[in-house]
């Protein structure tokens, strides 16, 4: 929204309206031009494949493949990889995965995550593979490649 008018109040109501930016007159043109160009790469979203070292996911086909192989993931494994492979190689704590995947809000006293990565390790790093799945001790899990 680009408005001459300003105040805190016009420009929540703007944004509760439903605009994506508030813009207020007089304006800079390089702010306009950034403002235009962040709008663009959130509506583009992530990618629908993504790779990691011979590793692919396909998040439309809801597909996993290592190399030529294809990998049979259930669901939860299937975000928790997304997920992981999305901040790749940010390390995403315990807490973080509980909340995006299970959407818990609270750690439920259980090895839910490490349970789930440990079938998820099994099925991704295997034989000579290199690992592509890490714990980053007392942070959590990461998902890069060497």
């Amino acid at each position: 929204m680009l408005t001459a008018l300003g105040s805190v109040g016009q420009r929540v109501e703007g944004l509760e309206g439903g605009a994506d930016d508030y813009l207020v007159k007089p304006f800079a043109i390089a702010e306009l031009v950034a403002r235009v160009e962040a709008l663009q790469r959130r509506a583009a979203g992530p990618p629908s494949i993504l790779s990691l070292g011979d590793l692919t996911l396909d998040r439309l086909a809801r597909t996993v493949r290592r190399g030529n192989t294809p990998i049979e993931l259930i669901p939860r494994e299937f975000q928790l990889l997304e997920l992981l492979m999305l901040n790749s190689p940010a390390v995403l704590t315990r807490l973080m995965l509980l909340e995006t995947v299970w959407k818990f809000r609270f750690d439920p006293g259980r090895n839910l995550v490490e349970s789930h990565i440990s079938r998820l390790r099994a099925k991704i790093d295997r034989g000579d593979d290199p690992p592509l799945i890490h714990t980053v001790r007392g942070e959590g899990y990461a998902a890069w490649s060497d």
